[in-house]
């Protein structure tokens, strides 16, 4: 004959026992908030949220990262690195060049003109991230991997022909940093900071006759319906996104929760790495401008390209310069690489 009453009792042993062991998975499980200023159509964005579910994989749920995109959390990126430094968040995807406030020797690791060919940014990164993660660490935050941008070509979109500095001269030219300003000044030529948002207006009303920008995405901003006229210039240097977390929240995680965000930042920086140079990515990219009414012209020339190089290296080694120490050195550890 069945014991019900054993049967009740065994049953509500058996839940009891259920609930406290959920219960303890639920508080192991450790969850990171992680900002990011991109938005979630950026490509970038596929890898932040890769790398977040890699981490919950690896470490078996023990720790999850909640990604919050667009800048989500209210945060500005101004004023990331003192808010990883506090705690106040746990994880943020990290530029170097934002935060020139705080940390300005952070803007002269990497510059405009620092690369010729493609394939020199990857021998490059290793010794570009070792100043990233000294300078970082400067604000008690860790870096664990990250996403390696492409690298895309870098020209000069006009409504007239333009492929040589000659031809520049006379030009009002928009470019996207203080470091560019300097560097086409000093070749004699005029030159603005103009945010991407307003470069569209700026060149259909004549503010500027010239865009230097990644050809490779002018597409995006509708450059073709301004500007007729292209020239390469230079491979883009593009500083990484590198994965940033607070030593606060750090020192909180156990070993298999380190391992399983060390691993996780590694495999995206690897597979993205893979991706970073791609010849045939460029070169469908320049026929898809071209049928678009584009007409690509010859690339500026070795001489005019060692010129604009020139002139780069110096805008930014004054640059350096004026940030202090940390910069100086960045500035001549990747310097001293690059000419290897």
């Amino acid at each position: 004959m069945i014991n019900h009453n054993s049967t009740k009792i065994a049953f509500k042993a058996l839940l009891l026992g259920l609930i406290a062991i959920s219960g303890n998975i639920q508080a192991n499980t450790v969850t990171l908030k992680f900002h990011s200023g991109l938005s979630q159509s950026r490509p970038e964005a596929e890898h932040i949220d890769r790398f977040a579910k890699l981490v919950e994989e690896k470490s078996e749920g023990e720790l999850k990262i909640e990604v919050y995109h667009a800048g989500a959390l209210g945060l500005k990126e101004a004023d990331i690195l003192r808010t990883l430094q506090h705690g106040m968040v746990d994880m943020a995807l990290l530029y170097g060049e934002y935060y020139t406030r705080d940390a300005p020797a952070l803007a002269s690791v990497y510059a405009q003109g620092a690369i010729t060919e493609s394939e020199q940014h990857l021998d490059i990164l290793p010794v570009i991230t070792e100043m990233y993660d000294d300078g970082f660490s400067q604000w008690d935050i860790q870096t664990v991997g990250g996403v390696v941008a492409p690298i895309f070509d870098v020209g000069l979109h006009c409504k007239e022909p333009v492929d040589s500095l000659e031809d520049l001269q006379g030009k009002k030219v928009r470019v996207w940093s203080r470091h560019l300003v300097d560097t086409f000044d000093a070749l004699g030529i005029s030159a603005q900071v103009i945010p991407q948002n307003d470069m569209y207006m700026a060149l259909q009303t004549g503010v500027v006759d010239c865009a230097y920008y990644l050809s490779t995405v002018a597409k995006t901003v509708s450059l073709q319906e301004v500007t007729k006229y292209e020239s390469y210039l230079h491979p883009w240097a593009a500083a990484p996104w590198l994965f940033g977390i607070s030593e606060k929240t750090l020192g909180r995680l156990d070993e298999n929760q380190r391992q399983a965000l060390e691993e996780a930042g590694q495999e995206v920086w690897e597979t993205t790495r893979e991706l970073a140079v791609d010849p045939e990515r460029e070169a469908l990219a320049r026929e898809e401008r071209e049928s678009l009414g584009i007409t690509v012209l010859q690339p500026f020339s070795a001489a005019d390209v060692d010129t604009f190089v020139s002139a780069a290296w110096s805008a930014w080694q004054a640059m350096a310069e004026k940030s202090g120490d940390d910069g100086i050195r960045y500035y001549n550890t990747v310097t001293q690489a690059l000419s290897q």
